[in-house]
């Protein structure tokens, strides 16, 4: 069977009325991939790029309202320079490369993460492709780079206490009203590729209640088919956010 014959496969088996709102993705493998074919680590970058296209595009499709793309940490200024240096070039000519595709597509993008130690052209471009797709009404693209969870809780409460609330006037709300995005709804589904099974700093805030799907797949052959094969197994699970199955019963009774 080809791919576009299980693809459509699996389309057939979709719930469109259980359909997650917010997909997070640790894109993962990129090296291995590469390590495995006797490439260079920098080409399994640039394929897994490669790959954002395909998977952006047919995630609108399906009529997907936020991806969530773990791009580059805070913890990966530790990478060799090289690699550190190829990941931000790459990421210039993403944002120059694909922003009037991503616009003609109805795509909203923003760029989510610390700023204060990206390259000035990097954000830069960001802001020109946010600026150009803020009125879109199709699929929200969350570029996650340089970006950690506990980072953006910490810069959450740093706010927080620059603007003098109150510690007992401070709930979640006031929290979630303080994070990078905070339009960014919680994440329904958080996939990772390349068989690691962790979150790595992803998404703390908004995963606490997030469905977890691990595939031994490195990202850059992960496709269509392998979107489907997670969303359907999102579809398969009861999400009980804390009550029984009883009471959710009794609720959609």
């Amino acid at each position: 069977m080809s791919r576009e014959q299980l693809k459509k496969e699996l389309e057939a088996r979709l719930d469109r009325s259980k359909m997650p709102t917010h997909i997070g993705i640790i894109m993962d493998g990129n090296g291995r991939w590469a390590k495995n074919l006797g490439k260079s680590r920098l080409k399994g970058h640039q394929q897994g790029a490669r790959g954002i296209k395909a998977i952006i595009r047919y995630a609108n499709a399906i009529g997907i309202k936020h991806v969530s793309l773990y791009a580059f940490s805070v913890e990966n200024w530790s990478r060799p320079a090289f690699e550190v240096y190829a990941l931000m070039k790459l990421l210039k000519t993403y944002l120059i490369q694909q922003r009037n595709e991503l616009h003609e597509e109805g795509v909203v993008f923003r760029l989510v993460g610390r700023r204060d130690n990206l390259p000035a052209e990097i954000i830069k471009e960001a802001e020109i492709s946010t600026k150009l797709m803020q009125n879109n009404t199709g699929l929200n693209l969350n570029l996650c780079f340089n970006y950690g969870g506990r980072a953006e809780i910490v810069d959450a409460v740093k706010k927080i206490v620059q603007s003098g609330i109150s510690p007992d006037k401070i709930t979640e709300e006031t929290i979630r009203q303080n994070l990078y995005w905070p339009e960014i709804p919680d994440v329904d589904l958080m996939i990772r590729t390349s068989g690691e099974m962790r979150t790595s700093n992803f998404h703390l805030w908004r995963c606490a209640y997030s469905e977890l799907y691990f595939t031994p797949v490195f990202w850059p052959d992960f496709d269509e088919a392998e979107l489907l094969n997670a969303i359907l197994a999102f579809q398969g699970r009861e999400r009980r956010f804390g009550l029984t199955s009883a009471q959710l019963g009794s609720q959609e009774s």
